[in-house]
């Protein structure tokens, strides 16, 4: 019975020096969502679950609305100790290094969030993007993920055809070579020009969100077609940390973090589908036309987008690879030849 004892003590020691937490630790980290954006919730739950699981040992302290410095500049903070982690995403980052908007926003290459978050953890997605990051002294943790973002016009947008001279709200950089030869004609201009253009006829649609958050921004209001589910866009969100904090980690807390992170990523996916299709019965209720593109139409959209990550994967090595990355991911999902 002693001899019993003498090992369950040991045991429970152990088992004390497995799990036991290096001295607490604060996380500074940036989001641009507000407080009370769905998503800014969602982020309040992750800050809690983390909290929560490490008894303590880590606390966030997060800054929404980009508090500190600007959207753009969330990365440079993070590298420079004026924030331990970034949560904005990768595509803010294409000035550093053309690579980041494969990790940003893909456009055209996945259908689904599920199919680009495989990539990520069950093609060598994980392992390339983070060579990126690492050469900028960061760390991915991992994205987040709402889904494809819908196309909201004054005019059918039944297929390619109709974007033959199509005037849109777009944002910079890829999507504007992938439309303009298409036929389209974008114009980069900030979400906040989008109501009142639309209004006056500046431009026909916009590439602004996903079909709920722009029933969200009025545009429905004003134009009554949209495309659902899309196919151009589904951006991706990310955690990055300063690789020095990182590391400076123990392996539990990490443990945490990155779980947390894939359970806040993956409910944000679901949260978002499930309001995209409750926007969807009640705009078509309200009179909004929706056109979901066949499979021969995303693939010709896919066939023009593919030619401008070509042209991207010349601007850098880094490019190359995760180009190459993804290609290989997607010809096994038989998305791409």
């Amino acid at each position: 019975m002693k001899a019993k004892n003498i090992l369950m003590t040991a045991g429970a020691a152990a088992l004390m020096a497995t799990t036991a937490f290096a001295d607490p630790v604060t996380l500074r980290i940036q989001t641009h969502y507000a407080t009370e954006h769905p998503t800014g919730k969602m982020l309040a739950q992750w800050i809690d679950d983390v909290q929560t699981m490490s008894g303590g040992d880590i606390t966030i302290e997060m800054f929404y609305s980009s508090s500190v410095v600007a959207t753009t500049e969330t990365f440079d903070a993070a590298i420079n100790g004026i924030l331990d982690c970034d949560a904005t995403g990768g595509a803010y980052q294409t000035g550093k290094n053309p690579a980041f908007q494969f990790v940003g926003d893909i456009m055209g290459g996945y259908d689904t969030p599920w199919q680009q978050y495989s990539w990520l953890y069950y093609g060598d997605g994980y392992a390339a993007a983070q060579e990126l990051y690492n050469a900028q002294g960061m760390q991915l943790i991992g994205w987040a993920i709402y889904g494809q973002e819908s196309f909201s016009s004054s005019k059918p947008l039944a297929g390619p055809d109709d974007l033959k001279g199509w005037k849109f709200r777009s944002p910079p950089g890829m999507e504007t070579e992938i439309f303009e030869k298409m036929g389209a004609s974008p114009i980069v201009m900030d979400f906040t020009e989008i109501f009142t253009a639309l209004e006056t006829g500046i431009i026909d649609g916009a590439d602004a969100s996903g079909l709920a958050n722009n029933v969200g921004l009025g545009l429905y209001d004003i134009v009554k077609h949209a495309t659902y589910p899309g196919f151009h866009s589904m951006p991706s969100d990310h955690l990055a940390c300063n690789q020095d904090v990182w590391e400076g980690l123990t392996e539990q807390q990490r443990r945490i973090l990155e779980t947390a992170w894939q359970k806040l990523s993956f409910q944000i996916a679901m949260a978002n589908e499930k309001a995209n299709t409750e926007a969807a019965a009640a705009l078509q209720a309200s009179g909004v036309t929706l056109y979901d593109w066949s499979s021969e139409d995303r693939k010709a959209f896919r066939v023009a987008a593919q030619a401008a990550w070509d042209d991207w994967a010349t601007r850098s090595p880094e490019a190359a690879a995760l180009v190459e990355s993804h290609k290989v991911y997607l010809r096994q999902l038989g998305l791409i030849n």
